[in-house]
């Protein structure tokens, strides 16, 4: 490229080689990839544009200049944050030109918020984007399950989480348990949550594999980054839609995500969540014992109050031998008068 912008006197410019718009261009997208093949740049996301094609276009901006950028269709995939306007991030890739109008890009690989606090004003703006929606009503929320015969579980297959749950579902009270495994971080944590919930509420009634009366959807503690997926807007919509009622139990009590406005209970943590699920069999069976004995007092209490009343009746009736006095000795009477009275006849 040098030979190129090579400065020349006056008799030279006339007898410069003459070169065509395509080698202009390649030669400027050499020098540019060259350059900068590998860059991180921090700013703005703006005009983002998603075509039918799958990839995404943006802008990157700060407060001087903007910077076209482009997501392909498999690197979009894979993202864990998902490019949103205003957003401010970290973009990872590399710069080359697009001959075709004449400019320079970003083909991003990699895209990050820009520290907690980008986080946070993204996680604002969806709540108060589907509050606005309604979803977050108390109207909208539904009563759990009594005694639930089917509990279905979203969360990882291993680790302590669903360790806890059954541990505690066992104690409890013991239930039949559907667990679908999931990501639980990481870029596939929101879409295979999303899936979970709405394939557990795609099961039919009496199918051969029943379907749950109660969701709990379930992670352990972690970093606002670690348990970002919950945030994720096709988590919190597929939970609203969920007809099953829904227990959201992701981190420990001081961690709030997403998910936890839209669910019809929240647990401080997942082995609350098994807690909110079902009662304890033994308090129900001792229950159950007392108000049996208080049902018995009652029944014996009520006949003896009733044997009572009937003796306080009875006492005000006459004797019943004494209610055939009267008739036998007139039915004497007439005996000793009969024999006149036929004769008399």
């Amino acid at each position: 490229m040098s030979d190129l912008i090579e400065d020349a006197g006056p008799a030279d410019r006339a007898n410069a080689p003459e070169f065509t718009v395509s080698e202009i261009s390649g030669a400027v997208k050499r020098v540019v990839e060259g350059e900068f093949p590998h860059v991180r740049v921090r700013g703005e996301l703006g005009r983002v544009t998603r075509p039918r094609s799958g990839h995404v276009y943006l802008d990157l901006k700060d407060e001087r200049a903007v910077l076209s950028a482009v997501i392909w269709k498999g690197t979009a995939a894979r993202l864990a944050t998902q490019p949103e306007e205003g957003l401010e991030v970290v973009a990872t890739g590399r710069l080359t030109t697009f001959p075709g109008q004449s400019r320079y890009q970003l083909v991003i690989e990699d895209l990050r918020p820009a520290g907690q606090g980008a986080l946070m004003a993204l996680l604002e703006n969806r709540k108060k984007m589907l509050a606005a929606e309604g979803l977050f009503d108390a109207a909208r929320k539904r009563p759990l399950p009594w005694l639930p015969e089917v509990i279905g579980v979203v969360t990882s297959p291993s680790g302590a989480v669903i360790r806890d749950i059954l541990h505690r579902l066992r104690d409890r009270f013991p239930r039949h348990v559907l667990i679908w495994p999931v990501a639980v971080q990481g870029a596939n944590c929101a879409p295979e949550v999303a899936n979970a919930i709405r394939g557990f509420n795609a099961l039919a009634r009496g199918g051969p594999i029943p379907r749950p009366d109660l969701l709990i959807v379930a992670r352990g503690g972690g970093s606002v980054e670690d348990l970002w997926g919950f945030n994720e807007e096709i988590v919190a919509r597929a939970a609203a839609d969920s007809a099953i009622p829904l227990i959201s139990a992701v981190g420990h009590e001081t961690d709030t995500t997403l998910i936890d406005f839209v669910a019809d209970r929240r647990a401080p943590t997942p082995t609350a969540a098994a807690e909110l699920a079902v009662p304890v069999r033994l308090e129900l069976l001792a229950a159950t014992e007392a108000l049996g004995g208080r049902l018995a007092h009652c029944v014996t209490a009520a006949m003896a109050r009733r044997g009572e009343r009937l003796r306080d009746l009875a006492r005000g009736l006459p004797r019943p031998e004494t209610l055939l006095d009267w008739p036998r000795q007139r039915l004497d009477s007439l005996g000793d008068r009969l024999p006149a009275g036929l004769r008399a006849s």
